[in-house]
């Protein structure tokens, strides 16, 4: 990619579509419309079919609010997709390369016990491959390249969606990621680069960059104004039918070194723990019984397990500059599965979680469009299980 520019626009759309006469059963539509079938049911009657005339009355009501598909183009994402296929399943103890969301409606349903990953953040890295993807709010880009915040929130949604399926019923989602703030800035292709951004040593002016982020353009976000990604993909997660259990702070122990100064410097990065019913499974005794190199309680932290994870940070390399340290995928999978469940990233990286889910006797499955983070994930999986 010789330049790429992200120049936020926020869409002026209104709704237009005229219901016709199709009926969609009422399970597609909860999801998109951000409300649970019993509450559907309050609103339209006990029915199982929805009509576009419900439909278009359900997005009328207060409480409507938007999942991963805008108001204005909920019709016709449900006029195109077309009903969901059981597929047969893959199979574990392997890497795939693919698209992601592609590669889990590949899964068999309700055979994943345990996701944990970290995804790419929003407008901050330009990876050496890239793939583009068309997504439900019909924006075509690759994943963390959106033109608006708004769009990554709803595009981390809609991959949030196609997982809901495929975990089992006691299983847990743990979901990594960063908040951003919006601001004039470059975006990074290397971890070093970024590392100089941040300590205010990059000599370049804003506009030579090859690859850089604009800050005007947006609905409601000001220039240098938090976006609060985490939890509108939480409150979001939750409308579609999650269980949000909690939003906990991975506490690391140095700040970024930003060069601001109408702020406090960030050194929390946030995990989403999501499940499918109320009470998943949840070993809080692995929390001191698994040894503090694989995320066991650490010597400072409490006795007991808090939303607050004082785990260390990863020093990078190995070809990859944003990986998760062992402690914390080691403790999201202790704490929510069992020997030979399947855990799956579907960001797999560097494979940090698939090597602690193969140290800790769970299988594993990861997806990534790289193939270099692949081998560097085969190798370190290898590593790891003595092979």
């Amino acid at each position: 990619m010789e330049s790429y520019n992200i120049k936020p626009y926020s869409e002026i759309a209104t709704f237009t579509d005229i219901p016709t006469t199709n009926y969609y059963d009422i399970a597609d539509v909860a999801p998109v419309v951000g409300m649970s079938e019993s509450f559907i049911r309050k609103i339209i009657g006990n029915v199982k079919s929805v009509s576009e005339q419900n439909v278009v009355n359900l997005i009328n009501q207060d409480c409507f609010s938007e999942t991963f598909v805008p108001r204005s183009k909920i019709l016709r994402y449900l006029r195109k997709t077309s009903p969901r296929q059981v597929s047969v399943g893959l199979d574990a103890d392997r890497l795939y390369k693919g698209d992601a969301v592609e590669l889990i409606d590949q899964l068999q349903d309700r055979s994943i016990q345990c996701v944990v990953t970290s995804t790419p953040y929003w407008a901050m890295r330009i990876y050496d491959e890239y793939l583009e993807h068309e997504w439900a709010d019909e924006e075509v880009c690759a994943f963390g390249l959106e033109q608006t915040p708004e769009a990554f929130i709803r595009h981390s949604v809609e991959i949030l969606y196609h997982l809901l399926p495929k975990i089992t019923e006691t299983g847990s989602v743990w979901w990594n990621i960063m908040d951003s703030y919006n601001t004039r800035t470059q975006i990074r292709s290397n971890a070093a680069e970024a590392l100089l951004a941040m300590q205010g040593k990059e000599s370049r002016s804003w506009k030579n960059y090859k690859f850089k982020r604009y800050s005007a353009g947006h609905a409601y976000l000001k220039d240098g104004e938090q976006c609060m990604i985490p939890q509108r993909i939480a409150e979001r997660a939750a409308r579609m039918g999650y269980y949000l259990k909690s939003i906990i702070s991975w506490c690391k122990t140095a700040s970024m070194p930003e060069p601001q100064q109408s702020r406090v410097s960030r050194n929390v990065e946030y995990i989403l723990h999501l499940t499918i019913q109320r009470t998943p499974y949840f070993d809080k005794k692995s929390y001191l019984s698994l040894s503090p190199e694989l995320g066991g309680k650490q010597s400072f932290e409490s006795e007991k397990l808090s939303d607050f994870w004082h785990l260390p940070t990863s020093a990078g390399g190995e070809g990859h500059g944003a990986q998760f340290p062992v402690q914390l995928p080691g403790r999201c999978i202790a704490l929510t599965s069992r020997e030979n469940d399947i855990v799956l990233d579907p960001f797999v990286g560097s494979g940090t979680a698939a090597a602690v889910a193969a140290v800790l006797k769970r299988r594993y499955i990861g997806f990534d469009i790289c193939d270099k983070y692949l081998q560097t994930a085969e190798k370190k999986i290898n590593k790891a299980t003595n092979k």
